[in-house]
């Protein structure tokens, strides 16, 4: 049952995204950075990321080495489509261990349900349909790491939980989170059986807590500061601590951020609702509390909402929490209630992926080119391979694959992103659409106009403006 759910999953997150990527509704930020940073590793060179900035060091940005592995099979298949692919297929893989878990432990109903929820949660669904982004890889490890925590396999949840350190920065505090159950369980297995054979769980799970604190603190201080071209860590200033009042004052801002405004409120339902609510009685579902607390406290509201990516790496958590409660906690769901448990967790799931990207498989227009993307297509075929470009947001991850792209908005000055003058070294192309409905970030209308005029200023010389995308070419 397991790699059956694994592979209906993969297909329709494969289906779901290249038909979103024929849209033209993925984007430079992030699937272009990340194709720029993948294309580097792959032709051996340091993740730099035009996209980004001149000359920018992604390493500098968060924590990701783990990318690197991407690179051979990118170097066979050179695609935006195959970073799409190896999304899904990674995403897909999370529902195995879960889904046989469930299956083991409590039943094939069980395991079906289960399964087809984690698969179709909201939050895999998103993280599937927005870009691509490093975290797909930390989600299967997670799935593996969970299950082996609720099936008492210490050693094999720490092993599949280690390499979160090479994911990004943060993970290494959920790493830490994965210690401090073993250990606490350990220390649960320790008291009735006080032998020395009891006492390594505790201490692995001690040695792995230690491990991820001080991996996230030295990412953090050390090497993201050590390759930012600012020579710090770019996210510090959306913690409340940098603007809030010391003492207890400002503790009590802090404390009234976590739950304020509301969406927060509606974050935390959605995380919840998926199990029924039941699987808040396990403390497996605790786990979720590294990546909740930082985003909670964080001031920007991108990170508070349902539809941000990073959801997916508490999906397998929550569902773990589930199984964990139906599996050994018979006392509160008894078959009776576990069968209302189950239908609506599936009535929820049902709901949520018809408002969620899944619902693209039925609708007609989806699986149609829409004319503005064909304009689009046919105007950057002009741009020969391996040319330097500059390019709106979404026109972007067109071009990375075969062209040294930055964005449009992007000039000289102490600040790129608020040029004074042309790129100090121009492009030779400058691709601008003004249906891009990116027009706050990264690129803000009234920037990317100036920059145009600027270019046109410059000798730029119009080859083509068609549908809204206007095409120009230095002398």
């Amino acid at each position: 049952m397991g790699w059956t759910v694994t592979a209906v999953f993969f297909v329709v997150y494969t289906l779901v995204s290249l038909l979103r990527n024929d849209r033209m509704l993925n984007a430079g930020y992030d699937l272009g950075i990340f194709e720029q940073a993948i294309r580097a590793y792959a032709h051996g060179q340091a993740p730099v990321v035009e996209l980004k900035g001149p000359g920018f060091n992604l390493l500098g940005d968060h924590f990701h080495p783990i990318l690197a592995l991407f690179a051979p099979l990118y170097r066979l298949f050179p695609s935006a489509v195959t970073l799409l692919v190896v999304q899904a297929a990674l995403m897909a893989l999370a529902c195995f261990p879960l889904t046989r878990w469930a299956h083991r432990a409590v039943g094939p109903v069980t395991g079906l349900v289960v399964g087809c929820g984690l698969g179709a949660s909201w939050g895999l669904v998103a993280g599937v349909t927005k870009d691509f982004h490093e975290i797909c890889c930390a989600v299967p490890l997670l799935a593996f790491s969970v299950t082996a925590l609720g099936q008492r396999r210490w050693w094999a949840a720490a092993a599949w939980a280690l390499p979160l350190l090479l994911v990004k920065e943060d993970l290494g505090l959920t790493l830490a989170a994965i210690g401090g159950y073993i250990a606490w369980q350990g220390l649960r297995e320790r008291r009735p059986h006080p032998t020395a054979r009891r006492r390594f769980p505790f201490l692995l799970g001690v040695a792995v807590a230690c491990l991820g604190v001080v991996g996230t603190a030295v990412e953090i201080l050390v090497l993201l500061p050590a390759m930012n071209p600012r020579g710090g860590f770019d996210y510090w200033h959306q913690m409340p601590g940098e603007t809030s009042s010391s003492g207890s004052l400002g503790l009590a801002s802090v404390g009234l951020h976590l739950l304020w405004p509301p969406m927060k409120w509606l974050l935390l339902f959605m995380l919840a609702a998926p199990t029924a609510f039941f699987g808040l009685r396990s403390p497996l579902t605790l786990l979720c509390i590294p990546t909740l607390a930082w985003r909670l406290l964080a001031g920007n509201e991108h990170y508070w909402q349902p539809n941000f990516h990073y959801n997916a790496i508490l999906m397998p958590l929550v569902f773990a929490g589930l199984i964990d409660v139906l599996h050994r906690r018979p006392d509160i769901v008894p078959p009776h209630r576990r069968r209302k448990v189950l239908a609506f967790s599936a009535a929820f799931t049902a709901v949520t992926a018809a408002v969620y990207p899944l619902h693209d498989l039925v609708l007609p227009s989806a699986w149609q080119t829409p004319a503005h993307v064909r304009t689009a297509e046919r105007l950057l075929t002009r741009i020969p391979d391996g040319d330097t470009v500059a390019s709106s947001n979404r026109l972007a991850p067109m071009l990375t694959g075969r062209a040294t792209v930055s964005l449009v908005c992007f000039g000289t000055g102490p600040d790129p992103a608020a040029p004074t003058a042309l790129p100090a070294d121009p492009p030779r192309w400058v691709v601008s659409d003004r249906h891009d409905p990116t027009v706050k970030t990264p690129c803000p209308v009234a920037q990317t106009h100036r920059m145009l005029r600027l270019y046109r200023a410059h000798g730029y010389v119009q080859v083509a403006e068609e549908d809204g995308i206007t095409l120009l070419r230095r002398r």
